[in-house]
């Protein structure tokens, strides 16, 4: 890639990385939110938001993430898995996004929940959000780890002329 073309892309991959983590700490705060609130409506209302917050916000920065990363990947002399760093980078996102998309029907039953005037707020309550948004938030800054030391270490893939 030419230069200019390289730094967009970089500017594109590290926003939508940023993005990821910034919605995800809201989703983090959110869920500590519904899991410590004693008003049911609040609970209620956390279980409302999220699920809207993964679609609009989750889901499109971890795919475009994926896709500026490789982007990056196969377009700079780090190669796509070429490097130990990228290789876990990519794969991290891959499991992340997959993770994601499964656990968006979670949210979507909380949400369903959430509705049910039936259901009270101590049979709505949940560590699940919690738990899945503290693991993404760790995950996420392994990658930041990674993409600012990036270690030494090239992959089997890498030829010799390569490294």
């Amino acid at each position: 890639m030419r230069p200019s073309l390289r730094r967009l892309g970089l500017v594109l991959h590290v926003g939508t990385a940023v993005g990821w983590l910034g919605a995800v700490a809201v989703s983090l705060a959110l869920g500590i939110v519904g899991l410590a609130a004693s008003d049911a409506g609040v609970v209620r209302a956390v279980y409302l938001v999220l699920e809207p917050l993964g679609w609009a916000t989750l889901v499109p920065l971890s795919v475009a993430g994926l896709v500026t990363g490789v982007v990056q990947a196969l377009g700079t002399r780090w190669g796509l898995v070429r490097h130990w760093w990228v290789l876990f980078k990519l794969l991290m996102n891959l499991f992340a996004t997959g993770i994601l998309l499964l656990y968006m029907q979670t949210l979507a039953m909380l949400a369903g929940l959430a509705r049910d005037p039936a259901v009270g707020a101590g049979e709505l309550r949940t560590a699940s959000p919690v738990v899945h948004a503290a693991a993404a938030v760790a995950l996420l800054l392994v990658a930041l780890v990674l993409s600012v030391y990036k270690p030494r270490g090239v992959t089997p893939f890498t030829s010799s002329g390569d490294a």
